[in-house]
């Protein structure tokens, strides 16, 4: 078997078994037996189930390309953040008892599975520049001041709706796609009105929250 086919036959067996067990109780043991290969050889492609989870990470950037690139076609910015929100609940849906589990681990700050940490850039990234790309085209007035934040103010929207979704025990996880209907208009209703000269004093007070919120 191609190292690569190796290397996946590994990631496929692990994101299995913690679907099924949930991330902190499955072991690297466990992983490569449900592989079928040698514990070593896991070791070898895998460091420990943090890079399990990093590699998930990639994989979903990689497969979310074209499913996010296909929610851009909206004029309108509400129609692009609900496109874009809505190809990401689809994406994990398999998956999301084992993000359920993985949350915990994920929340300390200095764990490299934390959505603000050194490891998570590269994903971080890839939905920043969506978020971007939503705002220039559909030609969102955004203040200049304003501007360096503002994509990273809906990345932050989109991970509390993601957050709040993983949690959701309605069915169909209803109660999420409400307070997404709820909330998105408003959302662009305060984008929409940032552009305010009055509101100047609340816009550097965004900086600075977003700027805290990155310190590390």
């Amino acid at each position: 078997m191609a190292p690569k086919d190796t290397r996946q036959k590994i990631l496929d067996a692990a994101l299995e078994l913690f679907r099924e067990r949930g991330f902190a109780e499955a072991t690297m043991r466990d992983v490569a037996a449900r592989a079928g290969v040698a514990t070593g050889l896991a070791y070898y492609y895998f460091k420990s189930k943090d890079a399990i989870v990093l590699a998930f990470y990639q994989r979903a950037r990689d497969e979310l390309a074209a499913p996010l690139a296909e929610a851009q076609t909206d004029k309108r910015l509400a129609a692009r953040l609900r496109a874009l929100i809505e190809a990401k609940f689809t994406y994990f849906k398999p998956n999301r008892r084992f993000l359920g589990a993985l949350m915990a681990h994920a929340a300390d700050a200095s764990s490299p599975l934390s959505p603000f940490g050194e490891p998570s850039r590269d994903m971080r990234a890839f939905d920043l520049a969506h978020f971007e790309r939503a705002l220039v085209e559909t030609n969102t007035r955004v203040p200049a001041d304003l501007a360096p934040h503002i994509a990273k103010i809906l990345w932050f929207y989109q991970m509390g709706l993601l957050l709040f979704w993983i949690y959701d025990p309605s069915p169909q996880q209803r109660r999420t796609r409400d307070l997404l209907d709820k909330s998105l208009d408003m959302v662009v209703m305060l984008v929409k009105l940032a552009n305010l000269p009055l509101l100047k004093p609340a816009r550097k007070r965004v900086g600075e929250i977003v700027g805290i919120i990155e310190s590390r």
